[in-house]
C-alpha cells in the first residue's frame, strides 16, 4: 500500500482500512504464535501499513485543526 493511494481515500475509508489492517495483524500474530504463519515478513509489512494509515490520518487531523484555529495577537507580558 502506497501513501499516494492513501491520500486519495476519505477519512471514513482510512478508518475502515485501519481497523481491517489491525484485525489482520492480530490474525497474523496468532498464526505466528501457533507456528502456522508461512511468511513472518508479512507481519512487518502489515505493521508498516498501519503506521502509514495512522500518519495520513494524523496529517489530515492536524491540517483540519490548523485551518480551524484563528490567528491571535502575540500578547506577551513584560515584567520589569
Amino acid at each position: 500500500m502506497k501513501v499516494l493511494e492513501l491520500n486519495n481515500l476519505s477519512i471514513e475509508e482510512l478508518k475502515r482500512r485501519l481497523s481491517d489492517e489491525q484485525e489482520n495483524l492480530a490474525n497474523l500474530r496468532f498464526q505466528l504464535a501457533t507456528s502456522q504463519l508461512e511468511s513472518p515478513i508479512r507481519v512487518r509489512s502489515v505493521r508498516k501499513d498501519i503506521a502509514r494509515i495512522q500518519t495520513v490520518l494524523r496529517q489530515r487531523e492536524a491540517a483540519a485543526a490548523a485551518g480551524q484555529t484563528t490567528k491571535t495577537e502575540n500578547t506577551e507580558v513584560k515584567t520589569s
